[in-house]
């Protein structure tokens, strides 16, 4: 069935994976009607409703072309890091030595080394399904809306004690998004996919934690083989450790735990509302016009951080290189469509739990 005889006007905009049809409704049949709702059943795609001055809008999106996607690099990718945290869960644990005449030399890999490497899981596992969970979050929102977004690319990294295995995880947009709702949507379901297994993964680990012997500039630490790596703690962290009944003295973190705390560490990085971070997404679907602005004034405010802790500093130039020094966010293909009332909740969480993961010095 046609949908035009309920539509005063539509404009259809061809892209390179889809179509998408901005329709306004005619009043008659924007409830939606029965003949309407009957006529959206055959439509081959994926719709949304959305509110403007002119009247009640459909939002049509038909793809147009299937992407093959290389599977193998991606696992691949994911083999790699498995490996490479579950190295760094077993440094951690003490069941593998930091040499790294044994790390990073495959020829001592041997059954002993592979009989210690295991240890590692308690880490590797909780980590990756925690990264998961965030990029699946990004990719199956994204898949909901029908846009070219590239499964997860996962990020190996030197293991403990130059670093924790991974770099992270990302997804690619192969495409413009439709509008700020779309973009609001894919870009906070990370996010709140991620925090979602990251708080009972904290809160098991902090359970099999430790209490610190010695005292130390922060309240959590871990063995890294060359020494003990202190953490701080974000307004999550203090909540659950108060919650365990753990007390106020350091401990000394499970692999479990240290996970958690990557995970609402991670959180709160990508929720810096700069440049193309999860938190930048947010933020130009909000106020596009703010966009730059203030991901500039929040750039400051993360230099200015590395007086507590060093490591805002090398985040802040990250950052600046990802952002080629301008801070800016590409455009949406209608960005005057406003976001609708039923999208206020994902703001007001995003807020919500940048200020319950952020640590003002996370590293110390």
């Amino acid at each position: 069935m046609s949908l035009a005889p309920f539509l005063l006007a539509w404009r259809t905009t061809p892209l390179h994976d889809r179509e998408v049809v901005d329709a306004l409704v005619d009043p008659a049949h924007a409830g939606p009607s029965p003949q309407l709702t009957a006529a959206l059943r055959d439509w081959p795609g994926t719709y949304y409703w959305s509110t403007e001055p002119d009247g009640r809008h459909l939002v049509l999106t038909r793809a147009t072309r299937q992407v093959r996607e290389a599977w193998l690099r991606h696992a691949l990718l994911l083999a790699i890091t498995f490996f490479l945290t579950t190295m760094s869960g077993a440094v951690i644990s003490g069941a593998l030595p930091a040499r790294l005449g044994v790390l990073f030399n495959p020829t001592a890999w041997d059954l002993e080394f592979f009989g210690a490497w295991v240890h590692g899981f308690t880490f590797s596992l909780p980590l990756l399904a925690i990264l998961l969970a965030h990029e699946l979050g990004h990719y199956l929102t994204g898949r909901r809306y029908q846009v070219d977004v590239s499964p997860p690319h996962f990020i190996p990294g030197p293991p403990m004690p130059i670093g924790i295995g991974t770099f992270g995880a990302f997804i690619r947009l192969r495409t413009i998004l439709s509008d700020r709702r779309q973009l609001l949507d894919i870009g906070a379901a990370g996010p709140l996919a991620g925090f979602v297994v990251a708080l009972p993964v904290l809160w098991i680990g902090l359970a099999l934690s430790q209490h610190a012997l010695q005292l130390g500039p922060g309240s959590m630490m871990i063995e890294s083989g060359w020494g003990p790596i202190w953490l701080g703690d974000s307004v999550v962290t203090l909540a659950v450790r108060h919650l365990a009944r753990l007390g106020s003295g350091p401990l000394i973190l499970h692999p479990t735990a240290f996970a958690g705390w990557l995970g609402m560490f991670v959180t709160m990085l990508n929720l810096l509302p700069i440049g193309q971070l999860d938190g930048g997404h947010i933020l130009y679907s909000a106020a596009p016009k703010m966009h730059q602005r203030v991901a500039r004034i929040f750039w400051v405010v993360v230099i200015l951080l590395g007086y507590f802790s060093k490591s805002w500093l090398a985040w802040g130039i990250i950052v600046l290189l990802l952002s080629r020094g301008q801070f800016s966010h590409p455009p949406v293909l209608d960005a005057y469509r406003p976001l609708p009332r039923s999208r206020w909740w994902v703001l007001a969480a995003s807020l919500l739990l940048f200020i319950l993961t952020f640590a003002p010095a996370p590293w110390l």
